[in-house]
């Protein structure tokens, strides 16, 4: 498995510490790992920015600037999906990654068994769950699986995201929100996307989803959303 892993802290002696450790699990687990290490989060977000594809991100709470922390929560704004794993050297700290979904918590010094224990869970992860994008709701972090999406639709400045299990308003964009998503889902209507794996019915007008809501159908992409349907499906 191909890994591009983050290491992030202000103390250099913990980026190497966890460099070597990363490096001895992926040859142990035949995993090819680009390891990136950054002394701040502000560093980090330089090159993240430019190239948002890090898989695994070991983020040290207290830095100085910009917390760990808050940089997790800026990454899951953003959509980032990576796993994260706190490093820190507080207890205390333990219970406020539920906000990014964290994966796991490491305090230093970090046993290296531990390390490889959590590296596993991750890529475990990455390999078995399904895609999925994070939003913040009425003050909540809420992790939303592609596949109970129906649709999406944009008013003004907010978009209302329906699923299998409810609707969720929130200020974004559709076209923000639509590059967090996969290929199933196209879009229908300059204030529709839709995920094309609930589709059961496609007109010249409209597209029918599970359940009977009909959707309009911008004139013109009737053939464009049929090619777009058989690929996927």
């Amino acid at each position: 498995m191909k890994l591009k892993i983050a290491v992030c802290d202000d103390e250099q002696n913990q980026i190497e510490s966890l460099k070597t450790a990363v490096l001895a699990w992926a040859e142990a687990n035949a995993h090819h790992c680009e390891i990136a290490a950054f002394p701040s989060a502000e560093a980090f977000l330089f090159e993240y920015n430019t190239e948002k594809c890090f898989d695994i991100l070991l983020l040290d709470i207290e830095m100085t600037g910009q917390s760990g922390l808050d940089l997790a929560k800026q990454l899951r704004r953003e959509g980032s999906r990576a796993e994260i794993i706190f490093v820190t050297s507080h207890f205390e700290f333990c219970g406020e990654g539920y906000e990014v979904d964290a994966l796991h918590y490491l305090v230093k010094p970090v046993a290296a068994d531990k390390l490889f224990s959590v590296l596993t869970k991750a890529a475990w992860q990455l390999q078995t769950e399904p895609p999925f994008v994070i939003i913040r709701c009425e003050g909540e972090i809420i992790r939303l699986y592609e596949r109970d999406i129906l649709y999406v639709e944009s008013f003004l400045h907010y978009i209302v995201i329906y699923t299998t299990d409810g609707e969720y308003k929130i200020k974004e964009s559709l076209s923000a929100f639509a590059a967090q998503l996969s290929g199933d889902f196209y879009q229908a209507h300059r204030s529709y996307y839709v995920s094309l794996k609930h589709v059961i019915r496609i007109s010249r007008a409209a597209v029918t989803l599970d359940g009977g809501c009909e959707i309009p159908l911008s004139r013109g992409r009737y053939d464009d959303i049929n090619r777009a349907y058989i690929e996927r499906n």
